[in-house]
C-alpha cells in the first residue's frame, strides 16, 4: 500500500505560480510511476503530468506543456508540480497518483493509488 497526501493548493491570480507537493508513505516510493491529474467541477478527471521512477522521462498534457514542471525526490518520498503562468482554466482539484505497473501514463484507470486532492483556484 502507498498513502499519498497532496499540499500546496490555494488561490492565485492569473499569471501566478503555485507548487504542489505529494508526500508518499508506505511501500517503496522509488518503484512507482507518479502522476498528477486534475478534475474541474462537472468535468472528467484529466491527466496533467507524469514522471518515471528515476525522474525521467516526464510527460505532460498539451494544455500544460511549457508551463508546468513535474519532478520527484525519491530520498524524500515526495513528488512536485511547479505550476507557472496559471490560467483560470487550470482551476480544479489536483490529485497525485502512483502506479507500479502501467502501459499508459495518461490513463487514470492504470494508477492504483490516489491522494485526496488539493484545490487550485486561479482568478482572472
Amino acid at each position: 500500500q502507498v498513502q499519498l497526501v497532496e499540499s500546496g493548493g490555494g488561490l492565485v491570480q492569473a499569471g501566478g505560480s503555485l507548487r504542489l507537493s505529494c508526500a508518499a508513505s508506505g511501500r517503496i516510493f522509488s518503484g512507482y510511476v507518479m502522476g498528477w491529474f486534475r478534475q474541474a467541477p462537472g468535468k472528467a478527471r484529466e491527466f496533467v503530468a507524469a514522471v518515471m521512477w528515476s525522474g525521467t522521462p516526464t510527460y505532460y498534457a498539451d494544455s500544460v506543456k511549457g508551463r508546468f514542471i513535474i519532478s520527484r525526490d525519491n530520498a524524500k518520498n515526495t513528488m512536485y508540480l511547479q505550476m507557472n503562468g496559471l490560467k483560470p482554466e487550470d482551476t480544479a482539484v489536483y490529485f497525485c497518483a502512483a502506479s507500479y505497473i502501467l502501459t499508459r501514463t495518461d490513463s487514470a484507470s492504470q494508477y492504483q493509488y490516489w491522494g485526496q486532492g488539493t484545490q487550485v483556484t486561479v482568478s482572472s
